[in-house]
């Protein structure tokens, strides 16, 4: 399995247009790489390659990656299919852009599949396929199950009456090779039974949103408060609850990096204390490009 990690911010990206935090200084003058949004490709084969979320970035990120230049034909693409782990237009605004593709198949979470507006606008252009991603998923030489995560609902669905999960994660494993990649991006918390089903993966992409649970409050000088922070459903990555203590306590090969992270985390700044300690942890910021063979 070839993995390619297209984008690796949060929403608004690295530098986000509106912000002058550190991090967006940082990148706008050079010093630090620029981020688009958080999407991943996959593919078992080369030739059939499927997104893991559709970010807003998504046209820029597809022409720039050799792998998934359209050809040989004049309107063929190696874009076979996108699978969605929630609802929030981060993941899913991307996907009002592909609308010039045909056939598309596109599995999300029930609810998500209820009421992503994508839905209703892409239908008027094409005609693409919309499944519920129920416990398994097969696509080609690619084998997906799915972990519920949490009930969130994005805003535009709060009013919503229908039972969750809103957000999943998923588990690809290629049968050929025997690698194993965990993609959750969007993480409230750490689950009951995640442990197990991150257990014995290659690779495991982790919401990297934040770095403190405070963190937003200090970095925007208190326009934006912890409160309003805790409501957006990130788990951080620091204290005794954090994303890296479970990480520390982790056994065996896995691969841990961080996706989604936001312009204010600290540990994107690689002389930060922040950053060393992630670093301490065995894990990784990887920038956008990076790829993995599974």
């Amino acid at each position: 399995m070839r993995m390619i990690v297209l984008g690796t911010a949060a929403g608004g990206g690295v530098p986000q247009w509106n912000c002058a935090c550190p991090n967006c200084v940082a990148a706008r003058r050079g010093r630090a790489p620029a981020r688009t949004q958080d999407c991943l490709a996959v593919s078992a084969d080369d030739r059939n390659w499927y997104l893991l979320n559709a970010s807003p970035d998504i046209r820029t990120q597809l022409t720039s990656s050799a792998a998934l230049a359209a050809g040989p034909g004049p309107r063929e693409t190696p874009i076979r299919g996108v699978l969605l782990t929630d609802g929030e237009l981060d993941h899913t605004l991307g996907l009002f852009q592909l609308k010039e593709a045909a056939g598309l198949c596109v599995w999300a979470p029930d609810a998500v599949v209820r009421h992503v507006p994508a839905r209703d606008v892409v239908g008027r252009y094409q005609t693409w396929t919309w499944s519920p991603s129920a416990s398994e998923v097969r696509l080609d030489g690619l084998r997906v199950t799915v972990f519920p995560v949490s009930d969130k609902r994005p805003k535009y669905a709060a009013e919503s009456t229908v039972a969750g999960p809103w957000v999943v994660a998923y588990r690809i494993t290629d049968p050929a090779t025997g690698g194993v990649l965990v993609y959750a991006p969007c993480l409230a918390a750490w689950p009951p039974g995640f442990d197990e089903f991150c257990a014995g993966a290659d690779c495991v992409v982790l919401d990297g949103s934040f770095y403190a649970p405070d963190e937003m409050a200090s970095a925007t000088r208190g326009d934006v408060g912890a409160r309003a922070q805790l409501a957006m459903g990130h788990l951080p990555m620091a204290g005794p609850h954090g994303s890296l203590a479970r990480i520390r306590e982790a056994t065996g090969r896995t691969r841990w990096l961080f996706t989604h992270l936001n312009n204010t985390n600290p540990v994107l700044d690689p002389g930060s204390a922040e950053r060393a300690d992630l670093d301490a942890a065995g894990a990784e910021v990887p920038t956008d490009g990076t790829e993995l063979l599974l």
